[in-house]
């Protein structure tokens, strides 16, 4: 397919939506290791409520809509969904029909406290069972709490994410052992604040007394006590954190609490955050759970934030000999490695190559729940991807959104084309990036200037016809990623043709040799200068 340019784009689909309104034409993994980010709707640009997650680890995303009034596929054989006589709403991945969304990352803390009982319910699950019945983001903490006090919770430590269209909270869950049940806490992230958790519990002190802001299980403390793991008569507040999530080693500090410090570095940069912490400096404070960024933020803002190798700081992982020549931010597992005795660490960023998807849920109050959500996705890792938009209205996904698996290449997938391009890019970085962003920022701010037009045209179907408007959704939704799949798929061929064999093609003249830049070559001379020296410059 020949990219077309944005105004020619934009013709396009105007005239599509004309065609859809006024002629009623018919239709043209699991992870332990991620980042979320949390946006109250007071710290927005829009007023929109934003939960981000990127879902780290080995996996082919897939985008899917699972149509409501009916069991989830998979969970029948579960006496939670087989006791369960309420209304089961539509699910798009992460978010449902009334705009509540869902992401987490795995904490792990005490693990000894997993319950193994074959009836205990995993975090996914929980989140599958509160998308599928709740309509807020108070009720899936009630319900979620409900489930696992019912059924027992088979899971390690685990934070969750969860929003709805008018605000977000951040929630810590510790399973009970064999002991049916959960400890937990939930923190309502202040209006005009923003939060984040990777793989590190977030939640330390916290008020007893302020149900409006803060809500927990009834045992929270007094388990702890009975567990030896807080002593009531050491004069010290109860920490969530220090009772469930203790000992935290010196790689979870680096690895975890890094990412927040440059999120919140990033959004706030006003605030000087310092990385002692982030660096583990004996005595260094704890990042704060909630930062006021410095401006409002927009869904584009939060998608540059998930893009994150901690450029432009000490730990830019752009520089030094682990770059590579051509300065590659990516590291490839293990995290850890050991030389001689002597334990090592790749940093851990945000951004990562084991993403195998990347979503932002935007959730909006001033508009009809199939018009105000807006699930912007991405397969794989978002710096070297693209977001593109999607509805809660929709009805269908792009077919190669919901092509392929992990085990085998398929150019009819979108998660597999996309890997086509970061995996080209990961040992040419320098060279290739460029030409990646480019592409990706073009489309992603045609998408978001649309958004507004988009969203009129869908309202205007929804107070006349909204049988209409979901399928006017849907089809803009499926354009939208066919056409994204296909430019990425031609934004492939075009690197391959450019860059090939070490050489770079320009429009004028013949390929360049790429060579190697001069800090690069030193590093290679200090190392093997002895045998590759043929003499004095000048002597050959």
């Amino acid at each position: 397919m020949i990219h077309l340019s944005k105004t020619a784009t934009t013709r396009r689909l105007l005239s599509l939506i004309a065609i859809l309104i006024f002629s009623g034409a018919g239709p043209l993994g699991e992870s332990d290791a991620c980042t979320n980010i949390l946006v109250s709707r007071g710290a927005s640009a829009d007023g929109s409520v934003l939960v981000s997650f990127s879902v780290d680890g080995t996996g082919a995303g897939m985008l899917s809509v699972s149509p409501g009034g009916r069991k989830p596929a998979g969970e029948n054989e579960h006496p939670s969904v087989a006791d369960y006589k309420g209304p089961v709403y539509k699910v798009l991945n992460h978010i449902n029909e009334y705009q509540v969304s869902v992401g987490e990352t795995t904490t792990n803390g005490r693990v000894e406290l997993a319950n193994k009982n074959e009836t205990a319910l995993t975090y996914d699950r929980l989140m599958v069972l509160a998308l599928r019945r709740c309509k807020t983001a108070r009720e899936a903490i009630v319900e979620i709490d409900r489930l696992m006090q019912t059924y027992g919770y088979g899971s390690t430590g685990e934070t969750l994410s969860i929003g709805d269209k008018n605000e977000v909270w951040l929630m810590e869950i510790m399973g009970k052992g064999e002991k049916k049940g959960a400890v937990w806490v939930a923190a309502r992230v202040p209006e005009g604040a923003i939060s984040a958790h990777a793989n590190m519990s977030r939640i330390t002190t916290f008020p007893l007394d302020d149900p409006e802001n803060w809500v927990y299980s009834d045992d929270v403390v007094s388990f702890a006590v009975d567990q030896e793991f807080y002593d009531p008569d050491s004069g010290k507040p109860f920490s969530f954190r220090d009772a469930y999530h203790p000992n935290i080693s010196k790689l979870i500090q680096r690895a975890c609490a890094g990412r927040i410090w440059s999120i919140f570095r990033r959004a706030a940069p006003s605030q000087n955050f310092s990385s002692d912490y982030f660096r583990v400096v004996e005595g260094a404070d704890p990042y704060p759970l909630f930062v006021k960024p410095d401006k409002k933020v927009t869904v584009h803002d939060v998608m540059q934030l998930m893009r994150d190798h901690y450029e432009g700081t000490p730990w830019d992982m752009t520089k030094g000999i682990d770059a590579g020549p051509f300065g590659s931010p990516y590291r490839f597992r293990g995290l850890t490695f050991e030389i001689d005795g002597e334990n090592y660490a790749w940093e851990r960023p945000i951004s990562s190559q084991q993403a195998a998807c990347v979503w932002i849920a935007q959730s909006r109050n001033w508009l009809p729940d199939p018009i105000g959500g807006v699930y912007w996705y991405t397969p794989d890792d978002a710096f070297t991807s693209c977001f593109a938009p999607f509805y809660v209205g929709i009805t269908d996904v792009p077919k190669p959104y919901n092509t392929g698996n992990y085990d085998q290449v398929s150019l009819d997938s979108a998660w597999w084309v996309f890997n086509l391009v970061s995996n080209y890019a990961y040992d040419r970085y320098s060279r290739v990036i460029d030409d990646i962003v480019d592409v990706q920022q073009e489309q992603e701010q045609f998408y978001l200037e649309m958004m507004p037009q988009i969203d009129q045209m869908a309202l205007r179907l929804y107070e006349s016809d909204k049988e209409k408007m979901h399928q006017f959704l849907t089809d803009y939704g499926v354009n939208t990623g066919n056409a994204l799949f296909e430019r990425w798929l031609q934004l492939y061929n075009e690197m391959l043709t450019k860059n090939i064999d070490g050489y770079q093609k320009t429009a004028e003249g013949p390929p360049k040799e790429a060579g190697y830049p001069e800090q690069w070559l030193r590093e290679v001379v200090t190392d093997r200068g002895e045998e590759l020296s043929i003499g004095e410059a000048g002597d050959h």
